[in-house]
């Protein structure tokens, strides 16, 4: 006896499905032009922040030469790495360790702000103008160092009314000085700070393209990052999450979401005892920014310790120990970026970062060499699971914790079908 026979025709017309695209037409040109997915460039681990005053052409060489001061106190081998309590084997945190002295020589800084807010302060206004003109000077010289960061620039003072011409004068005279000496860098990036309001985020827009005007760039050009450290900034008078408005408001300009640690918690009556990038109303505002910034290629970055490396010899080692660990918490929470504020804090910047790469590294790439042969075992995953592990190995090749040869030695993929894996695009042939 035959079981019933499958219709030959669908019962849904081509008329039909032509009057639904055109109903969801609009949303369609929504969905891709607002969540366009992650651009699949480089993310940089950290952005340092340098008081605008303190920068000098040996910027550079002075925060490695002080990172590898505190690198000798606290791992000047892998045995006192392993103490360090960094998750990883042995033999990843001794290659850890080999990466973090050649990071130190070839790449100290990989983001880089210049500061004319908070840690600069209020000071006469000819004091700095100087700053801005020399720091436009300095810049260019910094990005085009071989040892130089892949972005650098400055924090101006917020859009709020009182600081609102200073710091906009100061923008302006860095990107005025910045086009007088050439081409505007290609890494050029400055930070927005204190955002309250849809309304700021889309005047930024309107400066960015004043400035634009002015000096005869491209549109686009300029692009900024919005610092997400007002309770305003996470949820609005009216209940909404006021950071995705704010996404939206910047468009392609915004490069990413920078969590301020200390003005956030302090707005939000935290004691200054408690005040981490740790702490459960930290949590809470960084759940906000990632859900209004996932799958809009716009990037995360979490917020800084204010607990330096310095003293004896075992403060340094407790500073360390606790940096490290906050830099793992944060990219297990998939915060894959920080803010660091001493030398001593690209030790335990770089160590805990390769060795969060690292230590994943085997059981990734043998998901992704089992999805790829679509072979069964203990875990069965699904091609969103596929294309995390995939952005996961991306991220280690692309920050140096693992490399290609490696990649392939376990997964049994090349670096253009990871690629394509990590941003669900089609596969090479």
């Amino acid at each position: 006896m035959s079981g019933p026979e499958t219709p030959s025709t669908t019962a849904l017309s081509a008329s039909f499905l032509d009057r639904l695209d055109d109903e969801l037409a609009a949303a369609d040109t929504q969905l891709s032009g607002h969540y366009p997915g992650d651009p699949g460039t480089r993310q940089p681990v950290h952005t340092v922040y340098v008081n605008a005053d303190l920068a000098d052409e040996q910027l550079l060489a002075r925060w490695a030469a002080g990172a590898r001061e505190v690198l000798a106190v606290t791992a000047p081998d892998p045995s006192a790495a392993a103490a360090l309590a960094l998750p990883v084997a042995d033999d990843d945190l001794a290659a850890a360790l080999a990466l973090v002295r050649a990071k130190l020589d070839t790449e100290p800084i990989e983001d880089l702000r210049l500061d004319f807010e908070d840690g600069y302060g209020n000071r006469p206004d000819d004091e700095e103008d100087r700053d801005a003109i020399r720091v436009a000077a300095l810049l260019p010289t910094l990005l085009g160092d071989p040892a130089g960061p892949l972005l650098a620039g400055i924090r101006f003072k917020s859009l709020e009314k009182p600081t609102r011409r200073r710091g906009l004068r100061t923008l302006d005279l860095v990107v005025s000085g910045l086009l007088a000496a050439g081409p505007l860098p290609a890494g050029f990036l400055v930070t927005l700070p204190k955002v309250t309001s849809v309304d700021q985020v889309t005047a930024m827009v309107g400066i960015c393209e004043e400035l634009e005007r002015v000096h005869g760039l491209p549109p686009g050009a300029l692009r900024f990052e919005i610092q997400i450290e007002t309770t305003q900034a996470i949820l609005g008078a009216d209940g909404t999450a006021t950071v995705a408005g704010m996404i939206g408001a910047a468009g392609p300009r915004c490069v990413a979401l920078h969590y301020g640690t200390f003005d956030y918690s302090a707005a939000c009556g935290v004691a200054a005892s408690q005040q981490s990038l740790a702490h459960p109303v930290a949590d809470h505002a960084k759940a906000v920014m990632q859900v209004a910034a996932a799958g809009t290629g716009v990037r995360l970055s979490d917020g800084s310790t204010n607990v330096m490396p310095v003293g004896s010899p075992e403060q340094i080692r407790a500073a360390v120990v606790l940096h490290a660990g906050l830099v793992t918490r944060s990219l297990r929470a998939a915060y894959y970026q920080g803010w660091d504020m001493h030398p001593g804090h690209l030790v335990s910047r770089y160590l805990a970062t390769y060795a969060f790469y690292r230590q994943g590294l085997p059981a990734a790439a043998a998901r992704l060499r089992a999805y790829l042969n679509k072979q069964s075992g203990g875990v069965v995953d699904e091609p969103a699971t596929a294309q995390a592990l995939a952005a996961f190995l991306m991220r280690g090749v692309h920050c140096g914790a693992i490399d290609d040869d490696e990649v392939f030695e376990q997964a049994g993929v090349r670096r253009d079908t990871l690629d394509a894996m990590a941003r669900r695009k089609p596969l090479p042939a």
